[in-house]
């Protein structure tokens, strides 16, 4: 009767012969958000390839290369969002994200000035992505202490 109970590993779903499936609560509670946690990563950085021209224009000007340091940016955080995915290589992701997110931190502070001075519409996006900043990396850190 074996055959009658099969988990779904990959799903993070137990499916049982009548047609029910219930969501265990390992999954909810810690493969759910690192699955969310590594998605965000992987859209935003694949947002800096299909919208250099934004990041480029919120890069400090003292800083060399700005559409390299863009890509880097945003291969780096793929790779630590698809790292996120992997138990085994979630620990290095989230160091990964949380350099990174240190990094890129004096590029919000001048998409603040840039929208600021602008008085652009979307001011107020810039003005929580400063502490936005400190939430993802207390998230990041919730896997690296793991």
């Amino acid at each position: 009767m074996a055959l009658l109970y099969k988990p779904w590993i990959f799903a993070g779903v137990n499916c049982i012969s009548q047609g029910k499936a219930t969501f265990p609560s390992h999954m909810l509670k810690e493969k759910l958000p690192r699955y969310i946690m590594a998605l965000l990563y992987v859209v935003a950085g694949s947002l800096h390839f299909l919208r250099s021209a934004m990041y480029i224009g919120i890069m400090p000007s003292y800083l060399p290369y700005p559409l390299t340091l863009v890509y880097i940016s945003g291969l780096a955080e793929i790779i630590f969002g698809l790292l996120l995915l992997n138990r085994k290589t979630k620990k290095i992701a989230a160091w990964g994200i949380m350099v990174l997110l240190v990094a890129v931190f004096p590029a919000n502070i001048q998409m603040l000035l840039n929208y600021s001075r602008d008085q652009h519409q979307l001011l107020w996006i810039a003005v929580l992505r400063l502490p936005l900043q400190v939430i993802l990396i207390w998230w990041a850190w919730h896997y690296a202490k793991k």
